[in-house]
């Protein structure tokens, strides 16, 4: 859910289609698999803002303004 123009990564990444479901999220987390703004992220609860840039395994993606 958004909220206050935020919306957390596992539900991002799940809204993306780069995870199937936040197991699947939480999985490429542990792994390392992604990479918000260029830093690693391990958390999936980490809120996320338009204009952030995401790295999920490869895939680029940039939060856009709802």
């Amino acid at each position: 859910m958004v909220r206050d123009g935020e919306i957390r990564l596992g539900q991002f990444l799940k809204l993306a289609g780069s995870a199937g479901s936040g197991a699947d999220a939480k999985q490429m987390l542990a792994a390392g698999l992604v990479l918000v703004n260029g830093e690693l992220e391990t958390r999936r609860g980490r809120r996320i803002v338009a204009g952030d840039a995401i790295d999920a395994d490869g895939e680029q993606l940039v939060v856009g303004a709802g």
